[in-house]
């Protein structure tokens, strides 16, 4: 037997969370519009719960406002700043809900509460208490939810890191137990690549989650890598979507809710790349721990690596970081200089990594030497290949970005 709650209009009740990004709550104008998204929603029998950002630009000031005070600020203060900026997008896009007639109530993270370990500015989420939200969206409330914040183990307000409110949102979903959890942003799904560089880059109506997570990996900005992570760990189906524009926007879902795979979905790339070059450097078992462990210790992530054995005895080792790592990361190479011996570091900024994705890479060949043999016959030389099962990934010379983009999306006949 249903439950009378889950009953509207003859028609079985369906569980969703909204999330407006930042562009999506710019403003007044905007957040009553998300409001009014809302509320289509709940006449349509749904029940609903919202997870909004900082309205655009708004961390961005907060963040400087911290680093202006002190450049070496105490992590536990900066996220009782930043967290304010999605406390009051919760409270105006509830106030506008209730002026559209829609009983609504906003809820900081520590309200609800977002469980977070205690890394203040990069918190990472272990749970989510949403009984009493179960409760009040039972009774036909909205919840509106301040995304991007939780409460760490010293009861104070903690904050995941950049792009953490779509986080919040599958987190959210998940522990509601959610249908979808739809992610409301500037653009309408999720394409084959950037429309701006290639005008016939189609849309994509379903996405496996693994190329999600590949594509949001090396360089889409779509979703955050840790919310489609959260996602495919606890198969939340998310929907992205314009906030802007009434059109059907791209499903991000198991591998087995689409009949046919493609054997590639999609083209990205990220100028955000820096190449460090180690050179001459002895040959010997450890050599590697003596390079990147001291990056690991310092918190910098390594990309991309490969590896030149010279008849000396010595080797070249090359790898990327990305471009806010790349000072220090000479920095703690050079500190370490001694114990690894090498005769010399040279670095490049002027690179970008291009990636072709696709889970039907899996059960078709030729996918790399399609990629290869596209960038040769453009003059486009190869400085690092990096692969996975469902991704290749090259890094080139920045000024051949957008032809190399190009060049792939036609020879795996993405073109519109």
């Amino acid at each position: 037997m249903i439950p009378p709650a889950f009953l509207h209009k003859g028609l079985l009740n369906v569980r969703i969370v909204m999330k407006f990004g930042g562009t999506s709550v710019a403003g007044l104008d905007r957040i009553r519009n998300a409001a009014q998204r809302v509320k289509a929603e709940v006449d349509a029998g749904n029940q609903v719960a919202v997870v909004v950002s900082a309205m655009a630009g708004v961390t961005n000031q907060l963040v400087g406002w911290c680093q202006e005070l002190s450049p070496m600020f105490d992590a536990r203060e900066y996220d009782a700043v930043v967290a304010t900026g999605e406390q009051v997008t919760a409270g105006l896009t509830a106030i506008a809900l209730q002026t559209l007639g829609v009983d609504a109530r906003s809820w900081q993270g520590w309200q609800v509460a977002v469980e977070t370990d205690g890394q203040h500015s990069k918190a990472r989420i272990q749970g989510i208490d949403g009984e009493e939200l179960l409760s009040r969206m039972a009774q036909g409330q909205v919840p509106v939810m301040a995304g991007f914040q939780g409460i760490g183990p010293d009861n104070r307000i903690t904050t995941l890191g950049r792009g953490g409110s779509d986080t919040s949102a599958v987190a959210l979903a998940a522990a509601l137990k959610a249908e979808r959890c739809d992610i409301y942003t500037d653009v309408d799904g999720v394409y084959t690549t950037d429309p701006r560089i290639v005008p016939g880059a189609r849309k994509l109506n379903k996405i496996t989650y693994e190329e999600m997570l590949e594509l949001a990996s090396v360089g889409a900005k779509v979703l955050q890598t840790r919310s489609v992570e959260l996602a495919m760990k606890e198969r939340v189906r998310v929907q992205v979507l314009s906030s802007f524009q009434d059109l059907p926007g791209t499903m991000v879902v198991d591998e087995e809710e689409i009949v046919e795979q493609e054997i590639v979905a999609g083209i990205a790339y990220s100028r955000d790349e820096a190449k460090i070059t180690v050179r001459r450097v002895p040959d010997r078992p450890g050599i590697a721990a003596a390079i990147f462990g001291p990056l690991s210790d310092a918190h910098i992530n390594v990309d991309m690596i490969v590896q030149n054995v010279s008849a000396d005895g010595t080797t070249d080792m090359t790898f990327t970081v990305g471009k806010t790592d790349f000072l220090r990361a000479q920095a703690v190479l050079e500190e370490a200089k001694k114990e690894i011996g090498y005769a010399e570091i040279t670095a490049d900024q002027d690179v970008s990594k291009i990636s072709v994705v696709g889970v039907g890479m899996r059960s078709h060949a030729g996918v790399a030497g399609t990629m290869f043999k596209t960038l040769a016959d453009e003059g486009i030389n190869i400085q690092v290949i990096s692969t996975s099962e469902i991704k290749v990934s090259v890094l080139v010379a920045a000024k051949y970005t957008e032809l190399a983009v190009r060049a792939l999306h036609t020879a795996y006949r993405l073109d519109a």
